[in-house]
């Protein structure tokens, strides 16, 4: 078997879902604690599942208490910490002073801080408390948070998964086989990719165009090749079947957020305000953007059952995915292997 191959094996035996420490009951009420308030997700989805016409999947939860915490040295957090703090208390949540008054509280936790430098301290009560967790983008500013996080949730049996808004936009999932497309050999997305200085190239708001490219393509790549430059970033990954997908991560220009999708039956754009072919039940173009509601019936979903709807080893090749492109760009644009860095990260 390929190198690669036993590194994602030995990868996903070791972060595979651990028996969950209790099971859970359908029918109770789910109470929600968020930590971190400088992210407007935090708003969106307690708006969301506090709404009066929340049926479905979406039914059953209540956020009941929330720690805001921030970065100060992050303009970003900085700047909308207020902001989204005053926001959320419309909503009758109760601002507590510390996480572990938030854990004291709930069944289920959000963690929406904006800065993943400080989501494995964050997540270390959690896990160890075995509460559903859904964190927010970015999961970890490194590859190996990434690793330690998902280690430590194997470690104590609770359910945790991380994912872009992106990632179940009805735009974006929706291409997987569709049938005017057909099987997906293929695709190139694209989008903004502003810098932080506390945080790799990639991982910051990048994150959200390779989990697109991810939600379209499936796991699997191999390799990596970074261009670099001021004003754009291109990304081009190799999968073990010998698909290819690239990012464009952009920062001159206009930040659309889309892809150019390439089937076995056609060629298709998709993106989070509709597709250029019909997925059932969304309309073909709209200029709402649809990937909140979407993923916070995933993220209900998750907190009624524990299954988390993306897999620990997916997220985590998806980091290696961004870290090799790190280090592709650290040596001028050569191929990286995403078990090269996986194994370097293993031997820290």
């Amino acid at each position: 078997m390929p190198r690669f191959l036993l590194a994602v094996a030995a990868l996903a035996l070791a972060l595979s879902p651990a028996p969950t420490r209790q099971a859970p009951d359908p029918a109770a009420p789910v109470k929600v604690g968020v930590i971190g308030l400088d992210n407007y997700q935090a708003v969106a989805f307690t708006q969301l599942f506090h709404s009066p016409k929340a049926a479905g999947d979406l039914a059953g939860l209540k956020v009941v208490a929330a720690f805001p915490a921030g970065s100060p040295d992050i303009e970003e957090s900085v700047r909308e910490l207020p902001k989204w703090t005053d926001g959320i208390k419309k909503f009758g949540v109760e601002i507590v002073a510390s996480p572990d008054e938030v854990l004291k509280r709930c069944d289920a936790v959000l963690l929406m801080s904006v800065d993943g430098r400080a989501h494995l301290e964050q997540l270390k009560p959690v896990l160890k408390a075995g509460k559903p967790v859904y964190v927010g983008r970015p999961l970890a500013a490194s590859l190996a948070d990434a690793v330690e996080i998902f280690r430590l949730a194997a470690e104590h049996k609770c359910p945790i998964f991380s994912c872009s808004q992106h990632r179940f936009s009805p735009g974006f999932i929706g291409m997987r086989n569709h049938p005017e497309v057909g099987e997906v050999v293929g695709a190139d997305v694209y989008g903004g990719c502003p810098r932080e200085p506390h945080h790799p190239d990639l991982f910051w708001h990048g994150v959200h165009g390779v989990e697109t490219l991810y939600t379209i393509m499936g796991p699997g790549c191999v390799s990596v090749t970074r261009t670099a430059t001021d004003t754009a970033d291109v990304v081009t990954g190799t999968w073990k079947d010998g698909r290819v997908g690239t990012y464009r991560g952009i920062r001159k220009g206009a930040p659309k957020y889309s892809a150019t999708v390439f089937g076995t039956k056609g060629v298709s754009t998709a993106g989070v305000y509709g597709h250029g072919v019909p997925v059932k039940g969304v309309a073909p173009t709209t200029d709402k953007y649809m990937g909140y509601e979407a993923t916070a019936v995933e993220i209900a979903k998750f907190f009624k059952t524990r299954t988390p709807p993306v897999p620990a080893a997916e997220t985590v090749e998806l980091f290696a995915f961004m870290e090799a492109a790190e280090e592709s760009k650290r040596r001028n644009g050569a191929v990286v292997k995403l078990a090269d860095v996986l194994a370097k990260t293993n031997r820290k």
